[in-house]
């Protein structure tokens, strides 16, 4: 499959769109018109809207943007310079790969965008439809097609001829499901959605008329599972990320069932395995080309991931080995949010960590030596409009007694084991 068509079948798959050859090449004769190194932005909240859109700057031949709607002010000047890195760019020979670029918190939870381009995207189709034998996917979208888990549910649809059903997760909690048509239909969740819809017996049927309930995004923590599993729900636990156009192992909903927990087996398109120091290594069809603007030639890629292959070769995934946050599915890096709050000036020193929740996985949560006063929350405030509200800490903990080390800097596990 080539640029042409994946657009067209994209094109051809859309609703309240002209799908006609004619409305493609028209589009596609008043894109390439425009400057070749000139970089298009697709932002849209509405599904609808960014598939028309995305279609639409896939066949420009140019490199093509996924930008969240909801992003604060940093998020805002990052993408700026990318995109200005993309105009000047002067290796357009090699934008034939890797001119999709998608939003990734990378390893270290600061924004970063992850090349991709159709033999990525279709490789992990393909690899889907293998482990889940099917040869067409349909798919109910809830979660925003500018992440790589919402994006790669309409991928699998429009290149199996499926059908995509965009959804609004308010609809879903106000008790509006969207009647399934026959054949194989998927769906995706974080853990935190899994959570609210297990408490809805309404849900759960509907959720038990799919082939499988995929939920990534974050940690799945042991008690949730076993819900999921009392309540009969074809769970499929997986493993993936933006760097791997999503899921490259998954656990499949007959094993869950009996039990089995973890990631599961590899998708055939990839091959996973553990580098000497317990990091997860991908290799397959599906790796990204490397973060923009840079290029990547190596084979696989390690990721950040602590992790075990167990006797059946489902993989394990034990926690990061950075200090990266992950709440509600979304990344949070603990620099950066230290950052904006000690340009504050109200702080002496600060510490973000995450606890456990059972909501959201983790909770951000700040930290800070205990003076007798405390920060003036009014002259915080203003410097968090910068991030985006996800990054926010939910609570601010002040510590007696501020542990530091030998070397006088703080001792994050010691302040752990405080809260």
């Amino acid at each position: 499959m080539d640029r042409v068509e994946l657009a067209r079948q994209l094109w051809h798959g859309l609703p309240a769109h002209d799908q006609t050859e004619h409305g493609l090449e028209a589009h596609a004769t008043m894109d390439t018109a425009e400057p070749p190194l000139s970089p298009i932005i697709v932002e849209e909240h509405d599904p609808v809207r960014f598939m028309g859109a995305f279609a639409q700057a896939v066949i420009s031949g140019r490199s093509v943007f996924l930008a969240d709607p909801a992003w604060g002010a940093s998020e805002r000047a990052a993408l700026a310079a990318f995109t200005r890195h993309s105009s000047l760019a002067t290796c357009q020979s090699r934008e034939a790969q890797g001119w999709l670029m998608i939003p990734s918190g990378g390893t270290s939870g600061r924004l970063k965008f992850a090349r991709h381009d159709e033999k990525t995207i279709a490789g992990a189709v393909r690899g889907f439809c293998a482990h889940f034998q099917v040869k067409q996917a349909n798919s109910v979208g809830l979660l925003p097609l500018h992440h790589v888990s919402g994006l790669m549910a309409w991928m699998r649809s429009a290149l199996t001829g499926g059908t995509y059903l965009p959804w609004d997760w308010k609809q879903l909690e106000a008790g509006d499901f969207p009647v399934l048509p026959r054949g194989a239909w998927f769906v995706s969740l974080v853990p935190t959605q899994l959570q609210r819809v297990l408490g809805r017996p309404e849900a759960v049927a509907w959720l038990r008329g799919f082939d499988a309930v995929f939920v990534g995004g974050g940690p799945v923590w042991p008690e949730l599972a076993d819900a999921a599993a009392r309540a009969h729900l074809p769970v499929s636990l997986s493993y993936g990320m933006t760097e791997t156009a999503a899921m490259v192992t998954a656990l499949r909903p007959e094993e869950f069932r009996a039990g089995r927990r973890g990631s599961g087996a590899p998708l055939p398109h990839a091959r996973v395995e553990l580098t000497p120091d317990g990091l997860v290594r991908i290799t397959g069809e599906s790796v990204f080309r490397g973060y923009f603007p840079d290029w990547r030639t190596e084979g696989s890629f390690v990721t950040e991931d602590l992790g075990e292959i167990d006797s059946h070769g489902h993989l394990h995934v034990l926690g990061r080995r950075d200090d990266v946050i992950i709440t509600g599915g979304k990344k949070v890096d603990s620099r950066e949010v230290e950052a904006v709050l000690r340009a504050s000036g109200e702080f002496t020193d600060i510490a973000i960590l995450g606890i456990s929740d059972p909501e959201w996985g983790q909770i951000v949560v700040a930290c800070y030596p205990e003076t007798q006063l405390g920060p003036d929350m009014t002259r915080v405030r203003p410097y968090l409009e910068e991030l985006s509200r996800f990054k926010h800490p939910r609570h601010y903990i002040p510590i007696r007694d501020w542990p530091r080390n030998a070397q006088g800097k703080l001792n994050r596990a010691a302040l752990q084991l405080l809260l």
